[in-house]
């Protein structure tokens, strides 16, 4: 079931930060440091050398550079399950087909500034909390989208909170405690009506020129409809918890234009290894109009005690658009190899193309292709009006070969699985007035599938209603 594409955009490509503005720094000079790691200690020693020229250096203060906002979300969504519908998609609907829930979230978060001098100290912090409007318990799946459960009860309310403390040298940070991230490896979701968020420590730098740099180590997780911090962390397809990811990465900003390469190595301790290379290119052309190359490929295989089973997988999707005006057409490929689905860590940890709406087309074998159109409306209809459709076709799935982890958690069998999923998106975001940045979103998704493949035949309409209020500055 797919469970990533965010609320307001597809997956986000794996685009690279771009490179610092200010001048290098002196020649950098020996140093030595007790590491974090091998790259933790390379990140900071290149942070000293570089310290005339940083972000650091433009420090306000804890308090002076602080911001505040407060996003507030309402989500109503219905599931209508038809026939065909696999046991493990339906199980739990108490013999009803169809399921609805509505909620209110409210997301409050806080950033402060850094104190000055050459290392500076801040703190981020956030509070989410979520009303129930009228998801009833017999009326929603087993397990609920978007409200928490409260034993066999729907919770009325629910939420969680949590902190980081952050260090900066230069313009290298390193953060401690509860937050969200975002890489192709380990990124949090925010697909429903609260995100997810990770407990560890994550480490980034943009003190080399042309390089955005990460590494970090998460041992705890909260599920977007989560009461509380500090569940384990999960395999998305394999369901199996785990006590720790850690990876390490970047992207490079490359000496040719538009041009952008990332590479990360993860490891979920007694599961997997990780091994992720992505590119970005952009061709600009005459009249506006733009030509986009969009590559995601991941590696995985089984380490330690394999908790998951014998893992071969290699996963890649690759996606060409043509922009012209308003107007964007897209073509993509996708492929899995192996005997396995492709499997992450939570639930946001995927960036292929076309992990869809309704289904990640992920399975074993799986070849997928999707044809999609998104349109600016705003010159032609109303400024901050757009909308998109897209649709994705999957087959040559073969789970004769499922490892016994898989086999038995997924419950599906058999060869020549194949499906198909309709995506229509229309959204609008008002320009101006008290209202200016509530964005309202209407999306419509249909997924037809056949019994080997095993996802739910099914029908989506939901609504989403978001508002933003910037508390400071």
């Amino acid at each position: 079931m797919k469970f990533l594409v965010p609320l307001l955009q597809h997956p986000p490509a794996a685009a690279a930060a771009p490179p610092p503005t200010t001048s290098p720094g002196p020649d950098p000079m020996p140093c030595k440091i007790s590491p974090l790691s091998a790259l933790g200690a390379a990140l900071l020693c290149a942070a000293a050398a570089n310290a005339q020229a940083s972000a650091q250096d433009e420090a306000q203060g804890f308090v002076a550079g602080s911001r505040l906002g407060l996003l507030n979300r309402v989500v109503w969504e219905q599931l209508d399950y038809q026939q065909g519908s696999s046991f493990r998609a339906t199980n739990g609907l108490r013999g009803q087909t169809q399921a609805q829930e509505s909620a209110y979230g409210l997301m409050l978060n806080y950033q402060s500034g850094y104190t000055r001098g050459l290392v500076g100290v801040g703190l981020d912090a956030h509070a989410y909390g979520a009303l129930n409007l009228d998801t009833q318990a017999d009326s929603a799946r087993a397990t609920p989208r978007y409200v928490a459960k409260d034993g066999a009860d729907i919770a009325d309310r629910f939420g969680r909170a949590g902190a980081a403390l952050k260090l900066r040298l230069a313009s290298t940070e390193l953060k401690l405690g509860e937050m969200r991230t975002k890489n192709p490896i380990f990124s949090s979701s925010d697909s429903r009506l609260l995100p997810e968020t990770n407990r560890g420590w994550q480490l980034t730098s943009t003190d080399l020129p042309g390089l955005s740099l990460q590494a970090g180590r998460f041992t705890r997780w909260s599920d977007r409809n989560a009461r509380q911090n500090g569940g384990r962390l999960l395999a998305n397809y394999a369901g199996s918890p785990g006590d720790a990811f850690s990876f390490l990465g970047g992207t490079w900003t490359t000496p040719v234009p538009h041009l952008s390469v990332s590479s990360y190595y993860g490891r979920y301790a007694e599961h997997w290894n990780t091994w992720y290379l992505g590119s970005a290119y952009q061709l600009p052309l005459a009249e506006q109009r733009k030509l986009a190359f969009n590559l995601n490929l991941y590696r995985n295989t089984d380490t330690g005690q394999a908790r998951a089973g014998h893992i071969d997988t290699t996963t890649w999707s690759l996606m060409g658009s043509y922009a012209f005006g308003p107007h964007q057409l897209g073509l993509g490929y996708q492929k899995v190899q192996g005997d396995n689905p492709f499997d992450y860590v939570n639930r946001g940890s995927i960036w292929l193309d076309n992990a869809m709406q309704l289904s990640d087309f992920n399975g074993p074998r799986e070849a997928s292709w999707q044809l999609k159109y998104d349109v600016d409306l705003g010159p032609l209809l109303a400024p901050g009006l757009s909308a998109g459709v897209a649709y994705t076709r999957g087959s040559g799935i073969d789970h004769r070969h499922l490892n016994s982890v898989y086999a038995n958690y997924l419950g599906y069998s058999g060869n020549g699985g194949k499906h198909w999923e309709r995506d229509l998106l229309l959204r609008y975001t008002v320009q101006h007035g008290m209202a200016k940045g509530m964005a309202l979103q209407l999306r419509y998704s249909v997924h037809r599938a056949n019994r080997t493949q095993g996802e739910a035949n099914i029908d989506q309409i939901r609504l989403l209603v978001e508002m933003p209020i910037q508390l400071l500055p």
